[in-house]
């Protein structure tokens, strides 16, 4: 019951400002509005303003929400015709279709972005509840903490080392270290440190191993020194985890698609809220943490350029603006309905697979 509550709480806020986003950025350019609902499906509440001729809408499934506005699909950007049923938004200038698409494309980035953004201002906060290390070898873990023997200091890297680099990507804080050997440590690997002012190469450094779901992981073997907090050092910790997390998602992506990750391993809302359960059982900074992770997520995969999520459409309209040309509505309708009915199916086959596996 913890797990439903906090996960419906969770997912409830995310959604919410994401779709505040698009209705926020809707009215400041007088985009006529039908319905404003957070979650799917049957609607449990709903309030019509008399003011703004708008619905409010509270929907029973907490996987979605939405901003209905005429003209999404193009169906109003080429003029209404003649039918058995007269168009209300034939003569409305302020449908969605008929705005320019410089503000068509600010509104409908504006979702992603704000989820990104509240990822971002959480991660502050979460940084200021947590202890914070560098990147300088302090001391190494022992057999009995890790679970296995350390194993890096044998094969070149030492106590005080600072290290810069792994595997060819830069790190400047502890999470970049941890993920980048967690990446690329489940072979040897070259590190780039700074030992005694100068910068030198450790060319096929070893650390441990681990196997889950028959992928190998590298193990971080040491602790690193912690980071004394001020307001600069949590601005640019919280800015470089912010920002390490939008590459693990388009890094989980590559992996996923490049075969490394096995479909086991993609969660839905089922399993996605069995992990909220858990961070909320573990304490607050670890429920702040998932849903930042959630948050950013949820921004950075609606950006992606997939049809019938924000990203498709800011396709066509960054097309648009290039080209000087509108896509065809018929077109534009089909696209987004097979994308979604792709996607939707692909949503159950995950809740499925999620299921069986908690099962």
């Amino acid at each position: 019951m913890v797990t439903v509550i906090v996960s419906i709480l969770v997912f409830g806020f995310l959604i919410f400002i994401h779709e505040f986003g698009h209705y926020i950025t809707a009215r400041i350019f007088k985009v006529t509005i039908e319905e404003f609902s957070i979650g799917m499906g049957p609607r449990l509440f709903s309030w019509k303003s008399k003011k703004t001729n708008i619905k409010y809408s509270l929907a029973l499934f907490p996987i979605g929400g939405f901003v209905a506005m005429p003209g999404e699909n193009g169906e109003y950007n080429e003029g209404a015709k003649e039918s058995s049923e007269p168009d209300p938004y034939r003569d409305d200038p302020n449908t969605f279709g008929k705005k320019p698409a410089w503000q068509r494309l600010i509104i409908t980035a504006a979702g992603a972005t704000i989820n990104i953004v509240f990822g971002f201002l959480a991660m502050i906060i979460l940084t200021c509840l947590i202890n914070i290390g560098n990147t300088r070898v302090a001391e190494y873990h022992t057999a009995e903490d890790l679970g296995t023997e350390p194993i890096s200091m044998k094969t070149g890297l030492r106590i005080g080392d600072e290290i810069v680099e792994v595997g060819g990507k830069r790190v400047r804080i502890l999470d970049e270290l941890s993920y980048e050997i967690m990446r690329h440590g489940n072979e040897p690997v070259d590190l780039v440190v700074i030992r005694d002012g100068e910068e030198i190469t450790l060319e096929n450094v070893v650390f441990p191993t681990q196997t889950d779901q028959g992928q190998s992981f590298g193990l971080m073997d040491f602790k690193v020194n912690r980071v004394k907090k001020t307001f600069g050092s949590v601005m640019k910790y919280s800015w470089s985890k912010s920002t390490l997390i939008v590459r693990m998602v388009w890094e989980s992506l590559y992996d996923l698609i490049t075969g490394r990750y096995s479909f086991a391993a993609v969660s839905g809302p089922v399993g996605i809220s069995s992990a909220i359960g858990s961070a909320a059982k573990a304490g607050f900074t670890s429920l702040l943490y998932i849903t930042v992770l959630i948050s950013i997520n949820l921004g950075v995969m609606n950006l992606l350029p997939i049809p019938a999520l924000d990203g498709g459409r800011l396709l066509t309209i960054i097309i648009e603006l290039i080209t000087r040309k509108k896509l065809p509505a018929k077109v534009e309708g089909i696209i987004n309905g097979v994308g979604l009915m792709l996607l939707l199916g692909l949503s159950m086959v995950i809740m499925v697979k999620d299921i069986i596996q908690l099962l």
